[in-house]
């Protein structure tokens, strides 16, 4: 059965019709005769998104019971039973209630789509798991419900869906995204114009980034090598001259003129007597590129206005960027220079910008001769010269009466010799020394017409005619293969050279070392492969490009990294010349492996250290601040049971209420500790359930005198999704520890209100309040700010507070309170008739 297809309407942010754009096109399909059905639809109270729900197939929805509330999901089991041509499913990133076939919509999407199903689905680009930090910088709101990128990006289509933040905040206005009594807090926080703005943006690079690997697998699949403007990139040739930084700025300035506009700066180590470049000019114009948002290459090539070409229509660049010659006059002689050629043969699909600079015509040495390895023209050039030459070199001199003589005539026939050796080497020229040597014998040695030879200094003179040329073809032969090689080995060098640089740096990327070893060699893909032994299978630790490989055997090149691991490429067989650098590389990615796994290690090993510290504060608390009410305790029932004194009642009282506190304290402290011990070790499962705000705060403040507490927490608040367990510890701890730093006669004001989709709680005190930099650090445990007593607490109160928060979906955060003092935030999550995301439930629950 084939697999069904997947649509998407990705919405820039909530509200923008994604859901509305969903059922218009079901409407459509459904005029055009598709079976068409609604899976899971929620129009969320907005009148004309639930009129367009009318007319449609709706599958009943399955009912679940958890924790004593009642909840709808969607019926996998019934959708695949109806089997329609296409399901309509919305919220992709949706969590599903426990107790489901899957912990996540996306998955029973998975399972429509596995049974030939046809899926239209929505998501925001917030819910995106790869943009959760991002959006969270933006907006302050954490996203619960996610789902994984490659999810949105297997799917055959995406349309994005999108408003400006203008349009999209006078909707809200209007009352058709929320209900009036929210619409202010929503405007006034996640929906201001900057928020959307900024996920606006997000949605449309995302898309972009999508629409440009769409276009590349096209281009891929249909072997398209013609350049199509879609989108600004602009490549920057470099040579490793001072000129490179004036290019790359160049360059950035153009691709700021055009949205999503990237600079790509190449340097191509060619074999073929390019000027060596600087490799600590090299390094600062590369720091220059990625600081300017772009990307450094290398790549090596034996013509480099054909690799340089290459490379720009391998990434389907628009532009390149080169620089002026810094050859003086005399030495254009040797060729038109890089520059022309590129834009002679960059064809109409390619702008070349020749940018001036301040090294123009002040020269680069001496050109070398190019072609150091022998192409085919040369090659035919060079057999060309010495078989055919000596031929029409004999019909000239024949013609000619009388003949320049003898010597003359073996000084000609040499030339064509060497000029053999000089354009394709040793077998040309060797064939033009034998063929110059026969025809000599025949055609100018007397008695001519015939193979002998009558004096023997004409034999003498051929047969140094014949020594020379050989020699000659060889020294000129030798120096081309000598050239070639040292060519090749400094460009092995630079590589190198590239490859030491990432070591110091310390660079943990393997994927883009991969992607370095591709370019470098022009292949298809590349894999790091490895096994635990060998008798194992192969596993894949990273790849990149387009096929990945999973054996050695199926690449067309495995460097082999001791007995466990190797490196495969795919596109093309290597000269064996290659394997040295190919080796290089293999053991640096083997290396940049294991500092990865290291660097994983180290993590654990910090998380471990983390543990062995508060296990030693926690020795230090029970030796210390524990032992306090201990010893009040302890001396207080001593006191009672001494029988050499007589007590009054008020004595007594006195002693007992001693007694009291010092157990009261004593069971706070060890609270504390439990809840700091539960926490570190993941344990706390809150129950989230629905609760108000107005009655648990309340029953946070009996452990502080009396007094020292105003409230003022409204009656008609939204209630809140909480554990009241642990939001009573939360605020209790965090009142006990405003207390005991506000000043005498100073209350501690709690209050509540509601923001948008959630509820602040408010602990606001009058102490000496908290500098910026220590904001953070008094959320740590057994961390006490100022010269508090030690008997007053080991410095859990907040730490355990933070804790039981983020365990509920909450956060708690310090500010400062206007005219001196601090305010503690604590941020719940409102109700609004949907179930909770629990972040204290085990992973197998809850993802």
């Amino acid at each position: 059965m084939a697999r069904g297809k997947l649509r998407i309407y990705l919405g820039a942010a909530p509200g923008v019709g994604k859901t509305y754009a969903m059922l218009a096109e079901a409407h459509r399909r459904v005029e055009r005769g598709t079976d068409c059905v609604v899976a899971f639809v929620e129009h969320h109270g907005r009148p004309r998104t639930e009129v367009m729900l009318h007319g449609l197939e709706h599958v009943p929805r399955r009912v679940l019971e958890y924790r004593g509330s009642t909840f709808t999901e969607m019926d996998v089991d019934a959708v695949l039973a109806r089997r329609p041509a296409v399901a309509l499913v919305d919220e992709l990133a949706h969590t599903n209630v426990p107790g489901s076939r899957n912990a996540k919509r996306w998955q029973d999407v998975e399972e429509l789509l596995q049974a030939g199903t046809d899926v239209v689905s929505t998501v925001n680009i917030q819910h995106l798991e790869s943009l959760g930090d991002v959006v969270e910088t933006i907006t302050g709101v954490r996203q619960r419900e996610t789902v994984p990128d490659e999810v949105v990006r297997r799917a055959d289509q995406i349309e994005l869906v999108d408003m400006s933040p203008q349009a999209l905040r006078r909707r809200m206005a209007h009352g058709n995204i929320y209900a009036p009594d929210k619409v202010d807090a929503a405007l006034s926080n996640y929906f201001r114009p900057g928020n959307l703005t900024a996920l606006r943006e997000l949605a449309l690079l995302w898309t972009a980034d999508r629409v440009d690997a769409y276009l590349q697998q096209y281009r891929s699949e249909h072997d398209v090598s013609t350049i199509w403007q879609a989108r600004e990139r602009i490549v920057v040739g470099l040579t490793g001259g001072p000129e490179g930084r004036t290019l790359i700025r160049r360059a950035a300035r153009m691709a700021t003129k055009g949205a999503g506009g990237e600079v790509l700066a190449v340097y191509v180590s060619r074999s073929d007597g390019l000027t060596s470049a600087s490799p600590k000019e090299l390094a600062v114009q590369r720091t220059l590129v990625e600081d300017l948002g772009g990307t450094y290459h290398h790549v090596v090539g034996d013509d480099i206005p054909e690799a340089l070409l290459d490379f720009a229509r391998g990434v389907n660049a628009t532009q390149i960027v080169l620089g002026s010659s810094r050859r003086k006059t005399w030495q254009y002689v040797f060729g038109p220079g890089v520059g022309a050629t590129v834009a002679r043969e960059s064809g109409p699909d390619l702008d070349v910008h020749i940018v001036t600079h301040g090294e123009v015509a002040k020269g680069r040495g001496l050109p070398v001769a190019r072609g150091a390895r022998l192409g085919r023209s040369r090659l035919l050039a060079g057999w060309g010269v010495g078989v055919v030459g000596p031929v029409l070199l004999t019909l000239l001199l024949t013609s000619l009466e009388p003949g320049p003589g003898l010597a003359n005539d073996v000084l000609l026939f040499l030339s064509l010799t060497v000029g053999a050796a000089l354009l394709g080497g040793l077998l040309p020229a060797l064939a033009s020394a034998a063929a110059g040597s026969l025809l000599l014998n025949y055609y100018f040695t007397p008695p001519t017409h015939t193979w002998t030879i009558a004096d023997p200094e004409n034999i003498v003179a051929i047969a140094i005619f014949f020594a020379v040329a050989l020699a000659v073809a060889s020294v000129v032969d030798l120096a081309a293969r000598r050239t070639h090689q040292a060519a090749r080995l400094r460009a092995e060098s630079e590589i190198l050279s590239f490859l030491a640089g990432s070591v110091i740096r310390g660079e943990t990327s393997v994927e883009a070392l991969l992607e370095r070893v591709r370019e470098t060699f022009g292949m298809e893909s590349v894999a790091l492969l490895e096994r635990r032994s060998e008798v194992d299978p192969w596993t894949c630790a990273a790849s990149v490009g387009t096929r990945p490989l999973l054996r050695p055997d199926e690449a067309d090149v495995d460097v082999p990294v001791g007995d466990t691991m190797a490196l495969a490429l795919s596109g093309r067989v290597l000269p064996a010349v290659d394997r040295r650098v190919l080796a290089a590389f293999a053991a640096q990615a083997a290396v940049v492996l294991d500092r990865r796994r290291l660097v994983g290690e180290a993590a654990r090993a910090r998380e471990l250290a983390e543990g062995n510290r508060i296990r030693t504060a926690l020795l230090a608390a029970v030796s210390h601040d524990l032992r306090t009410p201990l010893a009040a305790i302890k001396a207080a029932v001593t006191s009672l049971r001494s029988d050499d004194v007589a007590w009054s009642e008020a004595d007594e009282a006195e002693l007992l209420a001693a007694i009291e506190e010092g157990a009261d304290r004593l069971d706070h402290l060890v609270g504390n500790l439990l809840d700091m011990s539960r926490l570190q070790t993941g344990t706390v499962t809150p129950l989230i359930r629905e609760a108000d705000v107005d009655e648990v705060v309340p029953m946070a403040l009996g452990g502080v005198p009396e007094g020292s507490v105003v409230l003022d927490v409204p009656e008609d608040l939204p209630m809140v999704y909480v554990d009241p367990g642990l939001l009573e510890r939360s605020v209790a701890n965090i009142v006990e520890n405003a207390v005991k730093y506000s000043p005498d006669g100073e209350p501690v004001l709690v209050s509540a209100s509601a923001l948008g989709e959630r509820v602040e709680v408010r602990v606001a005190d009058r102490g000496p309040g908290v500098p910026d930099p220590a904001k953070d650090r008094i959320f740590e445990p057994f961390q006490r700010y100022g010269d508090v007593p030690r008997g007053s607490g080991v410095g859990l109160g907040l730490a355990v507070a933070r804790g039981f928060a983020e365990a509920m979906g909450g956060t708690l955060a310090a500010e400062d309170t206007p005219g001196g003092g601090m305010t503690m935030v604590l941020s719940l999550r409102s109700a609004d008739g949907r179930p909770p995301v629990e972040p204290g439930l085990p992973a197998a629950v809850t993802s």
